[in-house]
């Protein structure tokens, strides 16, 4: 059975999951918006001891394969103390952005920096690298980039989120998506499974909740189907919003 779970807030994670009965969560253990080193927890014991899944999202302000070192430097260091502090509850893996390729340089830059960063990385915990929904020289938006991205970093053992809203608003058609992604990258380790607000190819990343946005319901079913991995929703809303929406896709399996 698939697990299915939801992106809550980090306080307290093992009631959150209770409240919306998950099978797993995700949180991020620091400002998703600051480069500010994550603290460490006082519930670290229990989240480790409980048996619960849990996936920690890094800071949306990371970006490996910015051409700016002020952006690129931090980015490696946040995303290693993101790690190190996703050790310390015991999460499963740590889920962070492709990114994308700033100034004058070449895409393909973009999977040169990650291979140095993945180079520095020291940790036990899985890197996910995570499609994203825009960026001219995003290197995890097209199909057809991460599998140049995996020829060059698949040896380190990332593994690999498919958003169906960041693909949805990126442009990559629905049609055989999960056998493409697979063909390209070996592996989806993670769903994060959201519908749109915004039309197919809106470069516009706004999650809606599951059955009321753009993407066709079956589409979205089809993708969990197909990739067979534990799903995460990240959409708007309370906790009840996030249950109603597991229930959505358990009804559906």
């Amino acid at each position: 059975m698939i697990q299915v779970g939801a992106h809550t807030p980090s306080s307290n994670p093992l009631d959150e999951a209770r409240i919306r009965e998950a099978d797993l969560v995700q949180i991020f253990l620091s400002n998703p918006q600051s480069w500010r080193k994550p603290v460490p927890r006082a519930d670290a014991a229990d989240l480790k001891a409980s048996g619960l899944p849990i996936y920690v999202h890094a800071p949306y302000l990371i970006n490996v394969c910015a051409s700016d070192n002020k952006v690129r430097v931090p980015s490696r260091r946040i995303l290693q103390e993101t790690c190190d502090a996703a050790a310390g509850i015991g999460a499963r893996a740590v889920v962070v952005h492709g990114g994308h390729v700033t100034g004058d340089s070449p895409q393909e830059e973009g999977i040169v920096r990650w291979r140095k960063a993945l180079e520095q990385l020291d940790t036990e915990v899985q890197v996910l690298i995570e499609n994203t929904a825009g960026g001219d020289k995003a290197v995890a938006r097209r199909v057809e980039w991460l599998a140049r991205l995996w020829q060059e970093i698949g040896e380190f053992g990332v593994g690999f989120v498919l958003d169906t809203c960041h693909a949805w608003a990126g442009g990559e058609p629905f049609d055989e998506l999960v056998p493409r992604v697979l063909e390209a990258t070996g592996r989806i380790d993670l769903v994060h499974l959201n519908d749109s607000k915004d039309p197919f190819d809106s470069r516009r990343d706004r999650h809606e909740n599951l059955g009321k946005g753009q993407i066709p319901p079956d589409d979205l079913v089809q993708v969990v189907r197909e990739a067979n991995a534990p799903v995460v929703v990240e959409t708007p809303g309370g906790s009840d919003d996030q249950a109603a929406d597991i229930a959505w896709i358990r009804s559906r399996l």
